[in-house]
Parts: structure tokens; C-alpha cells; sequence
């Protein structure tokens, strides 16, 4: 079905009601590497009940932690095969600690479409609230669907942060492992293209290929670990735009750049000759 912008942005979905509990939150921290080495103090508040923290990029999974069928993307004037989906963007803003469980409702809108000529992108912004109310926090993110455009809407914004012209103030290594998409897709996100070497072949990339917010995870523990010792209360909020694909057990190596009260960031594949992965990284510090 052709993208219908007139009835696509703007469109609202059903509010949604999901909960979690500390054994959710420590999943999703092993899922995106925690516990290494299990000896750690910082690591253990990742990793085992006790001054347990929520990094906040928990909550881009907390919606959907119970879901077993792959994904769909269909709302109002869209309807996308999922074999030509890509994550586009995403950004998380907190707008206070994450409660180690809770319960709470998720409204979303789509809040623009955009004609890229060969391809759609299509913006999503949810607010999530505890049930009296009081905000939790914002996921705003986007998907990128090649073979999809040419329905005749605007074609969006195509600015990229620019980056300071100094070395980088922060760089950190980090490896993935061979089956890190397979602990990640037990957090909801079932897409074969993350488990299935024929569907991924099928969509043209040579083997499964590791979740895009998989390593939005991974970076942002990364960071959360390198510039404020392991404190996930200090990032207020984290957003990206995913630049290239990563394979499971390949070695990711982050730059960061101090600009104020945040912290510009770029990840790219050491393996493959830096080729790119996560770009327009922007951390911004909570105070």
C-alpha cells in the first residue's frame, strides 16, 4: 500500500498499558554486555539486584518486552514490508531515573513522513507516563524503508552534527559478542533479520545482523561508564542516527567530544576499516 502522508502525521495510535520488573532491566543490561568482569562493583549495578540502576535506554524496550511475533509497521496511511525496514533514528529523553519496575501508558503519534525519492522515512514520538501521570520519559525515533518513497511528500531535514576540528576527548573500545543478537531479541524485537541467515540474505546483508538499538545500548553504557563512572543517573537524554550496520562480535570503537553540557558522538566498526555505525550521537548531561 502506497504511504499516505495526509492521514500518516499526525496519526495516534492506541495508548498502551505495559509494566516491568528489576528482572527485565537486569536482562536488557546483559543483553547489551553487562557483567563483564561479574567481580565489579559497577558492573553488579547493572547486573544483580543490589543498588541496581536503570541505564536509560531500558525504556526503548520496555513497551515491548513481551512480545514473541516479529514487528510490524503498520499505522494510519502506512503499511512496510519489514525485510525493508532499517532503524533510522532514535533518541531517549528521561525526564528523571528510570524506576528499577513499574507500571506505565504509552501513547504515540506519527510525527512526520518523509520522501527521500527511494526510500520513506517515518518519524514516531511516544510519551510514556507512570499511571497517575507523571512523565517518564520520551522516545522520539525513525525507520528507514528503502523501495518506499516517491509518494510525493517533503523530503525532511538532511543536516549531520557537525563535529569539533580537535581529537576526540573520550575514545572507548568495545567488542560485541557472536550471539549478542540472540540474547537482544529475548527483549521483544523478534525480526528475523536480527536471527535468520536466509531472511538476511534475503534482505542483502551477508549474515544476521546485530539490532540497531542493540547498539544504541551498548554505546550508551559505554559512555555512561567512561565519562561518569558507571552513574547512569547523569544522562538525561541520548540520541543517534544509525549510520551502518554491525555484525554480531564485531568491536565498536566510540568518539566523544565534550561541547558544553553534552557530549557529541560518533561509533564505528573497527573491523571493517572504521566503517561507520552510529552517528550524530548527542548525550546530553542531567543536572
Amino acid at each position: 500500500m502506497p504511504i499516505d502522508p495526509s492521514i500518516a502525521i499526525g496519526a495516534v495510535l492506541p495508548e498502551r498499558e505495559f509494566s516491568w520488573t528489576s528482572s527485565d532491566v537486569l536482562l536488557y543490561h546483559l543483553a547489551i554486555g553487562a557483567g563483564v568482569p561479574p567481580t565489579d562493583p559497577r558492573e553488579l549495578r547493572y547486573a544483580t539486584e543490589k543498588n541496581l540502576q536503570v541505564l536509560p535506554t531500558f525504556a526503548v524496550v520496555a513497551p515491548t518486552l513481551n512480545e514473541t511475533r516479529a514487528p510490524r509497521v503498520s499505522y494510519p496511511g502506512i503499511e512496510i514490508d519489514l525485510a525493508k525496514v532499517l532503524h533510522g533514528t532514535q533518541q531517549i529523553v528521561a525526564h528523571g531515573p528510570i524506576p528499577t519496575d513499574g507500571k506505565a501508558r504509552a501513547v504515540t503519534r506519527v510525527a512526520d513522513v518523509w520522501d527521500k525519492g527511494s526510500a520513506a522515512v517515518v518519524v514516531t514520538e511516544t510519551g510514556v507516563h507512570d499511571l497517575d501521570g507523571a512523565p517518564l520519559w520520551t522516545n522520539r525515533s525513525s525507520i528507514f524503508a528503502r523501495g518506499e518513497g516517491g509518494f510525493g511528500g517533503e523530503r525532511g531535514p538532511s543536516a549531520r552534527t557537525e563535529l569539533p576540528d580537535r581529537d576526540a576527548d573520550a575514545v572507548i573500545t568495545t567488542s560485541t559478542l557472536p550471539q549478542q543478537a540472540l540474547w537482544y531479541r529475548l527483549l521483544g524485537d523478534r525480526n528475523p533479520l536480527h536471527s535468520d541467515p536466509e531472511f538476511a540474505a534475503a534482505a542483502g546483508f551477508p549474515a544476521p545482523i546485530l539490532h540497531g538499538l542493540g547498539s544504541y545500548g551498548i554505546v550508551c553504557k559505554a559512555l555512561t561508564d567512561e565519562l561518569f563512572d558507571g552513574d547512569a543517573s547523569r544522562v538525561r537524554s541520548f540520541g543517534v542516527r544509525f549510520a551502518g550496520v554491525v555484525y554480531p562480535g564485531e568491536t565498536l570503537r566510540t568518539s566523544a567530544w565534550r561541547d558544553g553540557d553534552r557530549w557529541l558522538v560518533t561509533t564505528t566498526v573497527v573491523e571493517r576499516d572504521q566503517a561507520p555505525a552510529l552517528s550524530d550521537g548527542e548525550l546530553v548531561i542531567a543536572r
